[in-house]
């Protein structure tokens, strides 16, 4: 006997597109926005614009870990529900096949999914956080060359100042440059040019400014007069700031992989405002993994309209409901992490009644006959769409009897 029968492939290729569209489109929108305020953080930090590809690449997992449930829900309620307003569900039904029948196709989606979230939210997005605010770091610190903007005097030492008027080519054509510098020995100098471009070398902590068509005035105490210099090329070199190094991974709990925060919140090392912070975020992620494993209910639950309805309202309260609970979870971690509750009863309590929710409303449907967890609901929102619509009519006949 075969694993998967021909309904179950047949319900696995429904479930497969609007899991898979979802996905990408919640990560797309998701990172849309993020890329959006990442532009206007390195423009106006002055970093080149390859590194905004950088931190939204270390930005997918965490996004992931949220379009994931999402949607694997929508996923199983948009095939149920072309499933049901199509009667290809109660000819499913007529034929004997359960509903517990049903959900195999969409366990199978769940557990495997659930197995990816796991990975992402346990190991894989600690390291995307902690690479993702190193990046940060070295764009406020200047440590990506970024501490240079166009029409600001900007210190590149503690006695060396450089301002330029224009970039082009993404900062490789710098016009309108001044350079001043003065050495400990009391000897300054002051450039100006009108073209200059930024060269490596071999030593990391140094770079060559290659200026063109200026002129260099030079200073020292011994000088009568200062000497003047006009160049059409001249090499100037620039030593960059000395910046800090980055801390090491797991300065924050969200840098923390499942195992760390483990070992974290049971060590005697640690302060209880620590201990209490690392037990608030593996018990955060273990409930958002966990709830991974209801979802296939609750989509069918709210998949199946009345008869002769074709409503969408369960889809819109799926979207409500799991981003509801989603904040739910984060206040109470960030409670538990003040140390002002256990974790264990401000996030699996919320878990167990959010469980019991959803066993009733799929119980409803499955095993009550015409039972419909949101029927209320479902005549509330026709109700309403008939009083808009009749308002709206009413309205119009009135213009047109005023025209």
């Amino acid at each position: 006997m075969r694993f998967l029968t021909l309904n179950d492939r047949y319900v696995a290729r429904l479930i497969a597109v609007p899991l898979v569209a979802t996905l990408l489109l919640a990560a797309m929108l998701l990172l849309l926005d993020k890329m959006l305020r990442l532009f206007d953080f390195v423009v106006r930090e002055g970093g080149p614009v390859s590194v905004v590809w950088e931190m939204l690449a270390n930005t997918i997992p965490e996004y992931m870990s949220l379009g994931i449930p999402i949607g694997l829900m929508l996923g199983t309620l948009l095939a149920f529900r072309k499933l049901a307003l199509s009667s290809e569900l109660d000819v499913l039904r007529a034929l004997g096949v359960s509903y517990g029948r049903l959900l195999k196709v969409p366990y199978l989606y769940a557990f495997g999914l659930a197995f990816v979230n796991l990975l992402i939210v346990g190991f894989v997005q600690p390291y995307s956080h902690y690479a993702y605010e190193g990046l940060r770091y070295e764009l406020r610190s200047g440590a990506l060359g970024a501490s240079i903007k166009v029409g600001e005097f900007t210190k590149l030492g503690k006695k060396e100042t450089l301002r330029i008027e224009r970039s082009q080519n993404g900062g490789r054509d710098l016009s309108g440059i001044f350079v001043h510098a003065e050495s400990p020995d009391g000897k300054t100098f002051a450039v100006t040019a009108e073209h200059g471009t930024f060269l490596a070398t071999d030593d990391p902590d140094t770079i060559i400014f290659r200026l063109h068509n200026g002129v260099l005035v030079n200073n020292a105490p011994n000088f009568k007069t200062p000497r003047v210099l006009s160049f059409t090329s001249h090499d100037l070199p620039v030593e960059l700031p000395k910046v800090d190094s980055f801390r090491h991974r797991g300065g924050i709990n969200e840098e923390l992989t499942v195992p760390e925060l483990v070992r974290s919140g049971h060590s005697g090392k640690v302060t209880p405002q620590e201990r209490a912070q690392s037990r608030a975020e593996f018990h955060f992620r273990m409930v958002e993994v966990a709830i991974m494993f209801l979802l296939p209910m609750l989509s069918v639950a709210l998949a199946v309209p009345p008869k002769r309805s074709s409503s969408a309202l369960g889809v819109f309260l799926s979207i409500v409901m799991i981003v509801t609970y989603h904040k739910i979870n984060q206040y109470a971690a960030a409670v538990a992490a003040l140390g002002k509750i256990n974790p264990i009863l401000a996030l699996w309590v919320p878990f167990l009644l959010f469980s019991a929710l959803i066993w009733w409303m799929y119980h409803t449907l499955a095993h009550k006959p015409g039972g419909q967890p949101i029927g209320a609901l479902e005549r509330v929102a026709a109700r309403t769409a008939k009083f808009v619509k009749r308002w709206t009519n009413f309205g119009r006949r009135r213009n047109q009897v005023t025209a």
